[in-house]
C-alpha cells in the first residue's frame, strides 16, 4: 500500500462531463449530441459496432480531435479548447508505442523526463508503478525481450506515472491472444480497484465491457443507445439493438406468430398481458432462458443442428421456425443433430419489441 500512495493523486476522483458534443469530418457527422456524465472513480466502457464513433469520442475527450460543437469538462474544468497535455489525462493505445532502444524503466519514465521532473521523482514513480504492475524484474529489459502482455503493462505503467486525473484506454487488448486478454482484464480491474482513478475504456468486445465496467455506454451510428450497469443493460435493454449486442451468445430474436395460443393446451408462451395498444413485432429470448419443455407444457419446435459441449455447459444451435436459435443447457442434450424437440421459456424472461425495434414493457 505504501507504493500505491506514490501513485494516487489528490484528483483521483475526477469526473468527466460531455454536453451536446458533436463531431463532423467535413459534411459527414460521426457523433450526434452526446450528453454524458461520468462520476469520479467510475470505470466506464464505450462499446458498439465498428464505425459507431466510440474511438472518436475517446479522442475528443483526450483532445486528439477537435470538437465540432458542445463542451467537455474534467473535474468541473472546461477543457474543450485545451491541449491534450493540459487536460490531466493519460491514454493507453491499442499499439504499445514503446521506444525499442529504451529499457522498460526508461520507457515508463520518459514522459516525466520530458516534463523536466528530477531523477529521484522519476525513479520513485517508476518503481511504484512497476511494483503495482509486477514489472520489477523487467526494468532493464528492452521491449523486444517482453511478451505482448508485458509490453502492454509497460504502456499502462507509462500512463500511471503521470498521475493522470483520467485514464483513457483505446482497445488496449486487441493485439493480445485470448489467454493474455483474460489475464490483462484481471490486471486492469485490479489496477482500477487499487488506484480508484476514473477510467474510460473503448472496446468492441462485449465480454470486456461486461467484466470490467461499472457503467457501459452503448453507441450506434454516433448516438448513445443506452447507458447503464452491465446487469441493467443485460436484464432490461431499451431496444433490440442493445438486447442483441449485450450478451454472448446474443439474444434469440423470433417471430411472435410462433408464440400464438395453442388450441390443444390453451396455454401460451407470451406474457399473459401485453400493454394496451402495443403490437409485438419481435420476441426475444436469451439462450439460457430456453429450456426443453416438460410434458403438458406449451412449447415451440426446436430443430437441433449442432451441439457445442464446453464442459459445464453446452450451446445447442438450431432453428425455430425460419430463425436461427441458440439454447444453452447444462452438459449434453439428449437430442441428436437433425432431431426436433419442444422448448419453452418462462414469461418473465421473454422480451417484446415493436416494429421500430423498441422495447415493449
Amino acid at each position: 500500500m505504501s507504493q500505491l500512495k506514490n501513485l494516487q493523486p489528490d484528483h483521483a476522483m475526477a469526473g468527466v462531463s460531455l454536453d451536446s458534443v458533436c463531431k463532423s469530418f467535413g459534411k459527414h457527422q460521426v457523433l450526434h449530441d452526446i450528453d454524458l456524465a461520468i462520476q469520479g472513480g467510475e470505470f466506464v466502457v464505450f462499446i458498439g459496432p465498428s464505425g459507431c464513433g466510440k474511438s472518436t469520442l475517446l479522442r475528443l475527450i483526450a483532445g486528439l480531435e477537435e470538437v465540432t460543437s458542445g463542451e467537455i469538462s474534467i473535474s468541473g474544468r472546461y477543457v474543450t479548447d485545451e491541449d491534450p497535455s493540459d487536460r490531466g489525462i493519460a491514454m493507453v493505445f491499442q499499439t504499445y508505442a514503446l521506444y525499442p532502444h529504451m529499457s522498460v524503466a526508461e520507457n515508463m519514465g520518459f514522459g516525466l523526463k520530458v516534463m523536466g521532473r528530477n531523477r529521484k521523482e522519476i525513479d520513485s514513480k517508476v518503481g511504484a508503478a512497476s511494483d503495482v504492475l509486477r514489472l520489477g524484474d523487467y526494468l532493464t529489459r528492452r521491449p523486444a525481450q517482453l511478451s505482448g502482455g508485458q509490453r502492454q503493462r509497460v504502456a499502462i505503467g507509462r500512463a500511471i506515472v503521470r498521475d493522470p486525473e483520467v485514464f483513457l484506454f483505446d482497445e488496449p487488448l486487441s493485439n493480445l491472444d485470448a489467454e493474455l486478454r483474460t489475464e490483462m482484464r484481471i490486471e486492469i480491474a485490479r489496477l482500477h480497484r487499487e488506484l480508484r482513478t476514473t477510467m474510460i475504456y473503448v472496446t468492441h468486445d462485449q465480454t470486456e465491457a461486461m467484466t470490467l465496467a461499472d457503467k457501459i455506454v452503448v453507441l450506434r451510428e454516433g448516438r448513445i443507445e443506452q447507458i447503464g450497469t452491465p446487469e441493467h443493460l443485460y436484464d432490461d435493454p431499451d431496444n433490440m439493438f442493445v438486447a442483441k449486442f449485450i450478451g454472448s451468445p446474443k439474444m434469440n430474436i423470433l417471430s411472435p406468430e410462433l408464440f400464438e395460443k395453442h388450441e390443444d393446451s390453451g396455454k401460451e408462451l407470451l406474457p399473459p398481458t401485453v400493454p394496451s395498444g402495443s403490437d409485438p413485432a419481435w420476441v426475444g429470448i436469451r439462450p439460457e432462458h430456453l429450456r426443453a419443455a416438460q410434458d403438458g407444457e406449451s412449447s415451440i419446435d426446436f430443430r437441433l443442428d449442432f451441439s457445442e459441449f464446453l464442459g459445464g455447459t453446452s450451446f445447442n444451435y438450431g432453428t425455430i421456425g425460419d430463425s436461427s436459435c441458440i439454447m444453452q443447457s447444462t452438459r449434453h442434450t439428449d437430442a441428436k443433430p437433425g432431431e426436433t424437440f419442444g422448448v419453452t421459456a418462462d414469461a418473465c424472461h421473454i422480451f417484446l419489441f415493436d416494429k421500430d425495434q423498441n422495447r415493449i414493457r
